[in-house]
Order: structure tokens, then sequence, then C-alpha cells
């Protein structure tokens, strides 16, 4: 990793010139490996030059596509996809090796299509460099560091569990190589009453929390309240974009450093936020381009329509301008923080959050995400949208893979049981049989709550 690290730092130090020289270099690698090991790329690929590093010359793949392509698509050729569905489907293995070398990952994402990921060394020795590179730069100060010392290194991450979620596969996977970790490194379920969650993160007493956007949210309304006091130096939020007033909450409510931090499961390592609420983009390790409907280049300070993803780290199922679903706006020019990275905002999926109301009058919220990652986990299901489209009542679209025929009645006893314990038993879950639906602009939200 040291390797790693100390070109990234050098990458920084030096600026965009050397951002694009490495751009061009790996990506030409990278066309190259894909050609040489994935029969999907090879042919794909087949009428363009031999050498390819200027990344607009490519076509624009999808996650629908690569999926329908799976056993064609890895250049690792033993890599099939029912091994790989065997293997997350054995939630004993989360964080645990595939093929004695590979990390295994899951998503829905904002196309609502089930992503399986399946990522090499070399990606995770990116993303680790990339986590220390952040918290030693813009993120964390010596002085931060010596508070962290004397308090304890405790890092309390409040997401997906039960499934190859990235952030919950990649904590599973450092505590088992290391099981000392356990002590500084705590999951707790988003799936989590709202008392539960306020327990677990308030007896751990985090100097770092990190999370997603929505859950971070409620807990500062918690601690608000009275009902949770942490002192964390650094909360990261993560997932969903935050709005004005959430964003707002969590700064006068926590003291520390808040920052907000893009990524998704082909690429947790994304970019990362500073002080002025800008998104710097990795863009050694990763090309973002802001694009329109028919994948035209979106000039800075304008919303794209989408964003094309190329990972340049994981070679074992690459990643080439990946239709992400996201829509972002590249700032025009340098951030005033001083970082010499691209910056961007994302408009991705907003942190929403399902109100419902238990049979004694109280009222409950349960994170969009909450809802989304166990149909995510579900085996069988390809699409899915969750709507909350009455005060009590929750109605399920799904979209199944041929032969999954127990998968409905799987998701409703998983919503069914997250809803009880939340004492929402008068909360209905019911399934519409039309397929999961796109917004008029062509978005697809996976969870709607009541507007």
């Amino acid at each position: 990793m040291m390797s790693v690290l100390w070109d990234l730092r050098r990458v920084r130090r030096t600026g965009p010139a050397l951002v694009a020289e490495r751009q061009r270099a790996r990506l030409a690698d990278l066309v190259a490996h894909a050609r040489a090991g994935s029969p999907y790329y090879r042919q794909l690929y087949r009428d363009l030059p031999d050498h390819v590093d200027d990344v607009t010359a490519l076509p624009v793949t999808t996650k629908t596509e690569l999926m329908a392509r799976y056993d064609d698509w890895a250049t690792d050729r033993d890599v099939t996809l029912a091994e790989v569905r065997a293997f997350i489907a054995d939630p004993d293995r989360i964080g645990a090796p595939y093929r004695d070398r590979y990390q295994v990952v899951t998503t829905s994402g904002t196309s609502g299509v089930r992503g399986v990921f399946v990522q090499d060394q070399r990606m995770y020795t990116v993303l680790s460099a990339l986590t220390v590179a952040r918290a030693s730069g813009s993120w964390l100060s010596g002085s931060d560091y010596l508070a962290m010392l004397r308090r304890g290194n405790r890092v309390a991450a409040v997401w997906a569990t039960g499934g190859h979620f990235a952030g919950y596969s990649t904590a599973r996977r450092l505590i088992r190589e290391r099981p000392i970790r356990q002590r500084s490194i705590r999951v707790i379920s988003v799936h989590s009453t709202l008392d539960d969650l306020v327990a677990g993160v308030g007896s751990f007493r985090p100097t770092i929390l990190n999370g997603y956007a929505s859950a971070v949210a409620l807990l500062a309304r918690e601690q608000r309240a009275g009902r949770l006091s942490i002192r964390p130096l650094l909360v990261i939020t993560s997932a969903e974009t935050l709005t004005e007033q959430d964003r707002a909450l969590i700064r006068e409510t926590f003291p520390g450093k808040v920052r907000d931090q893009y990524g998704c499961s082909e690429f947790m390592g994304l970019a990362h936020g500073c002080r002025h609420d800008w998104l710097h983009v990795n863009a050694d390790w990763a090309i973002l381009e802001p694009v329109d409907e028919q994948f035209r280049p979106v000039p800075p300070g304008r919303p794209s329509h989408t964003v094309l993803l190329t990972n340049l780290a994981n070679r074992v199922q690459p990643i080439i301008r990946y239709d992400l679903g996201d829509s972002v706006t590249a700032r025009p020019g340098p951030c005033p923080c001083g970082n010499p990275l691209p910056a961007v905002r994302v408009r991705g999926r907003t942190a929403e959050v399902l109100s419902f109301r238990r049979p004694d009058g109280r009222k409950v919220a349960v994170p969009a995400l909450a809802l989304g990652t166990l149909a995510d986990r579900t085996p069988g299901v390809r699409m899915f949208q969750i709507i909350q489209d009455g005060p009590q009542r929750l109605t399920v679209r799904l979209l199944l893979e041929d032969g999954a025929d127990r998968a409905w009645d799987q998701l409703r006893s998983a919503l069914r049981a997250l809803l009880d314990t939340h004492n929402l038993s008068d909360v209905r879950v019911e399934r519409d049989p039309r397929p999961p639906e796109r917004t008029p602009g062509g978005k697809f939200r996976t969870v709607v709550a009541l507007s």
C-alpha cells in the first residue's frame, strides 16, 4: 500500500497535469487488460484502435448489460454468476474472500437493477490508500489525531447489515483480517429501531461517526433532544444527498468536523468532501464524466443527466464508461479549499425518511435505505420499488429472476419483521403486480416516501 500512498501524495502535490497523465496511462492499461481477458470487452472494442487512452473514444456500458453478460465480463475466466450468487447467498461469507482473493459486494443503485461486483486486491489496496490519504489530508489535523489517541480511536458506522453491501463487507473483512479491530470498529445496523440505534452509538462513544446521511440526521435530532450524548471529532455522511436543513442540523449538533463522501459499490472511494461542501474526485484512480441524455459532455456548472464512471483500479471486472445514474455538477473553477482534484456536487438519492405511527400514536421514522437494503439482499430480486402510498401502507413492485418463486414471500417477511421490530404492526405490506417505474425524468427511485 505504501507505493500507492506515496503516488497519491505526489499526484496531489503536483496537480492536474500529473492527474491527467495517470488517467491516460491507467486507462490504456485497463483497456488492454480488458481486451485480453474479457470476451465481453474484446467484442465491444473489436473496431477500436489497438491503443486507447481517451475515455470518450469508448462505448458506454450499463449495469443491465454487464449483469446479462456476467460470465463473459470478468477477466478471470473462473468467475461465474452462478458461483458468485452461491457465495453471496451465505451470510457467513460476508467479508470473506471469494476464490481466496476477491471481495464481493452487491448493490441496487439508482437504476434499481441488482448488481453483484467482484473486486481484486489492487482495488482494495487503492481504497485503503485513499482512506489514509483522505484522513491525513483535508479531514484530520495533527491535533485531531492526538485527540483521537487520547480518547481512543473508535469508528461507529450506521450501515445496512446482513448482506454483502460495500461498507459492511469491508468492515467485516477488516475484522476478519485482524480480530482486535472489533474494539475500534462497530457497525450498527440501519435496520435497528431508533432506540437501539441511539443505545448502540451512545455506548460505543465514537471518535468518528460514519453512516447513511438519513441515519446521521436522525441521530443529530436525538442528540438535540438529549437522548444521545456523543462528541465525535469527525462525522462522515454518505450514500444519500443531504438537504440543506439536515446538513445545518448535523453541523450545529456535533462540534467536530462534518464531511460528505461520494462512493458506490462499483468504486467506494470516488470522492471526498471539503469544508466548502464540494466533493473532490480521486481522478487519478477514477474517471467521472458528467453527460446529457445522449452521453455528450455537460459543461461545468450545469447538472448532468447522468454520470459515467471508469474505475482504473479494479481489473478482475473492469468498469469502463459505466452509466452510474447520478446527476452531478462539476465545479467551474478551482475550489477555495486548495485541493487540486476536480470537484463535483451530486444530486443522488435524497436522504429520505419514511414516517409512520405506532398503535400508541407515537411517530416512528424509518430511513429509506433500511427498507431498500432488505430488498437488495433478497435472492431472486432483479429490480424493486417500495412505495409508501398511504400513511400506514407500503406497496412493493418487483421484477424477479426466472425461478425466484419465493422471493416475494421472503421480502414480505423481511419487511414485516422490520416493521414489527419498530412496533409498526398496523403498517400493511402489499404487492403491486406492476413492474417498477421510472420518474418522468427517466430516473429510478427504489424507495418512495409519502409525498
